[in-house]
């Protein structure tokens, strides 16, 4: 039976073109369907949204060819330092402090805004031979058999592959129909998202306030700016994002403190709910999942996108490899190499994160006094210490070859 497409995406936002680039190197055919239009993608509109990339993001980014284009626009990170306490009260004298001069491979990671990332992923889908786009499509319904998955769209269309991927979310579409279960629960918590201007350099230092109600994370941009994920309990966090800009401001410096001197909102504001989203499967008959459609984490660390290009470059090591092998590689024992990679690295985030976020998100004294002290001794040992600048530099673990540096 013939294919429109070897491989077709579901899901056209950085995961999803991502991908596509990364399998059509490998001289793959594939669809990217995108239920969205194509002009909002491509809006070059500063509205705050940014990403700390980890270096091996950073290397896979290369590995794809994309770094490029955005490397003018990325503002290292050179070192992390996370403290905790109240708003207004000042910090904990027990901190840890991380810097990128503890390991050879440079800095630990970029930050990169989202109008950038986006903008770059979808010009070089668009130009690349290998890749079709199909904007403001929906699919609702999929099928499989023993060679393919056929996909119908809202449009009447039908579309034919030997694998369907999906990069749709944690609402994915593509896990329902595939009969994949997951689990979630919400934290009781909303991040409030925002980019700000200051009077001081930022140095490329990323901080993290770990307080009661949740995490501010202060994450460096290029120039005089940085990106803002702020949790606070979600009836907090409505209260909040309703002020006027000043007064908004004006309950945010208590917790960001005078360091960066005078600061002032650059770009738009945001909320989002907190929660976790665990499928229980990263695949199925003829069906693979990446990024936030297998697991939705906590902001907390930063790791979101990163495990996603994590599950993007594994799979297309796999899928690749699997093609040169003369491999069926939508076939159950190919897709089950992915999963076996990446289902316990990503589960072991997942709970990580979760664990993370509730014992930093109380005010017990108890905990309070456990986990200032564990800070303390963590920043006291430089073997630890290094541990855990390598654990935020994505170099821990089984790396797909576009994480190591090295070519598919």
């Amino acid at each position: 039976m013939s294919f429109d497409t070897d491989i077709v995406i579901v899901g056209g936002g950085l995961n999803g073109p991502a991908l596509a680039l990364g399998l059509a190197a490998g001289g793959l055919r594939v669809t990217v369907i995108d239920a969205m239009p194509a002009a909002p993608r491509k809006q070059d509109d500063f509205d705050g949204r940014a990403y700390a990339l980890a270096l091996t993001s950073v290397r896979f980014l290369q590995g794809i060819g994309l770094w490029e284009a955005v490397a003018e626009h990325a503002q290292p990170m050179l070192e992390i330092k996370v403290t905790d306490g109240r708003a207004g009260e000042g910090p904990s004298p027990f901190f840890m402090h991380f810097d990128h001069a503890e390991i050879e491979e440079g800095p630990m990671g970029h930050m990169i805004e989202d109008r950038h990332l986006r903008r770059a992923l979808m010009e070089a889908i668009d130009a690349h031979m290998n890749i079709a786009v199909m904007n403001g499509e929906k699919v609702i319904a999929q099928t499989t058999d023993n060679t393919g998955i056929t996909l119908n769209l809202a449009s009447g269309k039908k579309l034919r592959a030997r694998l369907c991927v999906g990069a749709d979310g944690r609402a994915s579409g593509t896990a329902t129909r595939a009969g994949i279960k997951r689990t979630a629960w919400s934290y009781g918590q909303t991040a409030l998202v925002c980019a700000l201007e200051h009077e001081l350099p930022h140095n490329g230092i990323a901080h993290q306030f770990f307080m009661p109600p949740g995490p501010l994370a202060i994450l460096p941009l290029t120039g005089n700016r940085s990106s803002i994920v702020w949790s606070e309990t979600t009836a907090d966090a409505a209260r909040i994002n309703a002020l006027p800009d000043d007064a908004y401001l004006d309950v945010l410096r208590p917790r960001f403190g005078d360091f960066l001197g005078g600061i002032s909102l650059a770009g738009a504001r945001f909320t989002y709910p907190l929660g976790l989203s665990l499928a229980h499967d990263m695949i199925a008959e003829r069906v693979a999942l990446v990024g936030d459609s297998a697991h939705g984490l906590h902001p907390i660390a930063g790791q979101g996108l990163n495990a996603g290009f994590r599950d993007i470059a594994a799979l297309c090591e796999v899928i690749i490899d699997a093609q040169r092998r003369g491999e069926d590689f939508g076939a159950g024992v190919a897709l089950a190499r992915y999963q076996e990679w990446r289902r316990f690295d990503n589960a072991s985030l997942a709970l990580a994160t979760d664990t993370f976020n509730r014992m930093f998100s109380n005010d017990n004294p108890l905990i309070r006094i456990a986990r200032d002290i564990g800070m303390g001794v963590i920043s006291a040992l430089p073997g630890l210490r290094r541990t855990f600048i390598r654990e935020a530099a994505g170099l821990n673990g089984d790396l797909p070859r576009l994480m190591r540096g090295l070519p598919l």
